[in-house]
């Protein structure tokens, strides 16, 4: 049973802790006492419909404001599908928060109000879709029980909702719209008589038909985690270079080559635990022999000599989404860190500042600040080996740690 990731976007008061419980509360995923409470809660509001809002706001600080405001993880699954929604706030100042949402999710829902149609954290929710290079994004018109269930909404919103994504360069995502109502239950599981006019897919329908991205293709990456030299009864003299499968496969005999050595080595083994394997895929934690020795150390990468290198220089360009209070100036000094690797970078350049709303209108700027998303030059004091973002995800983003707080102030994305 595969795994969907997924995350929500959308403007205050726009619904998603609504569609969240009902997706839930429709494909049976909830508990017997996660129903309860709903019942309860609904009771003590006095409410006509279910308040499904309580599986999502759990937070204290929720509860007092009544809005959502941190990034939270809900997982459930069907008998086809396993699936992870990372629910994250609306609101323009926690773009980190919508950033951090989305940064492992291969699928985002947008939702618009039916009463609203797209405002300007429409456009900031796609832009960092596509910042993310999520495949594919569902926007649903939710709250059509209050236009009446009109398609001339509907259709003035999806034309809208074309145009904005058409607008955006680099953009080639798959478009789902569809009109719901979560709080009603409207195309969420179940198709709707009230929308007769719809002929598509409900939003569940269209979650289980979305194809991972665990089935893409990408080049083989392994971040070595350790370095395991053993020698006792069972292992003798074993060397082996353990880690995570960070994209592609590995299979016995293949030719590798090993980065910053640039050395090459024939896979003689792959383990996991006690296991032994014919190969690794993907997200696999492992230990491959080589039938040679070569100058490996935790945060080198193996990479297959046959397909794409990564990245060589000591220079990049990234987009950067600043997450900290802070300001950074041209100049300023950082860590960056990569799965295992970590090296001193230097802030060479700011070649703009992306608007999100508007994404062709770049400004200048000589600093960042808390929510900036910018086109940057970065120097690093030795080569970390990423790939382009754009083609290979998991082995092209990092993170830059401020050296004096430790705190994480960005997240990166190799240009």
């Amino acid at each position: 049973m595969d795994l969907l990731r997924i995350s929500t976007a959308g403007s205050v008061d726009d619904g998603k802790s609504t569609l969240i419980g009902r997706l839930l509360y429709d494909t049976d995923a909830l508990t017997k006492e996660q129903e309860a409470l709903i019942e309860k809660k609904t009771a003590e509001k006095g409410l006509a419909d279910l308040d499904f809002s309580v599986i999502t706001d759990g937070l204290i600080a929720e509860r007092e404001q009544g809005i959502t405001i941190d990034v939270a993880h809900i997982y459930f699954s069907t008998n086809k599908r396993k699936f992870i929604i990372a629910d994250s706030p609306g609101h323009v100042e926690y773009t980190r928060n919508m950033v951090t949402g989305a940064s492992n999710a291969e699928v985002s829902i947008i939702l618009i109000d039916a009463r609203k149609g797209l405002l300007e954290q429409s456009y900031r929710h796609f832009f960092i879709s596509q910042l993310l290079r999520l495949h594919t994004v569902v926007f649903c018109i939710n709250k059509m029980d209050l236009v009446d269930y009109s398609e001339d909404v509907f259709l003035k919103i999806a034309a809208d909702i074309q145009r904005m994504t058409a607008s955006f360069e680099h953009s080639n995502p798959n478009i789902e719209i569809i009109p719901i109502s979560s709080l009603k239950g409207d195309n969420v599981v179940n198709h709707s008589s009230n929308t007769a006019w719809y002929q598509g897919e409900t939003l569940n329908s269209v979650l289980h038909q979305i194809e991972s991205e665990q089935d893409i293709v990408t080049a083989f990456r392994m971040d070595v985690q350790n370095v395991l030299h053993v020698q006792n009864n069972e292992f003798v003299d074993y060397r082996g270079y353990s880690g995570r499968v960070a994209s592609g496969t590995i299979t016995l005999g293949d030719e590798v080559m090993v980065y910053p050595s640039q050395k090459n080595a024939i896979v003689t083994e792959i383990r996991k635990d006690i296991n032994l394997l014919e190969n690794a895929a993907t997200g696999d934690s492992v230990s491959i022999s080589l039938d040679r020795e070569i100058d490996i150390s935790r945060g080198s990468i193996i990479t297959k000599n046959n397909e794409a290198i990564p990245i060589t220089e000591k220079s990049i360009k990234a987009k950067l989404v600043w997450l900290e209070e802070d300001q950074a100036a041209i100049g300023s000094k950082f860590l960056l860190q990569a799965g295992s690797k970590t090296v001193q970078v230097r802030l060479e350049q700011i070649h703009a500042i992306i608007p999100p709303e508007n994404p062709s209108n770049l400004q200048e700027a000589s600093s960042l600040k808390l929510n900036d998303i910018a086109i940057t030059s970065l120097k690093l004091a030795s080569p970390i080996f990423l790939d382009h973002y754009a083609v290979n995800k998991n082995n092209g983003a990092f993170i830059l740690i401020n050296p004096r707080t430790n705190n994480t102030c960005a997240v990166g994305f190799v240009e």
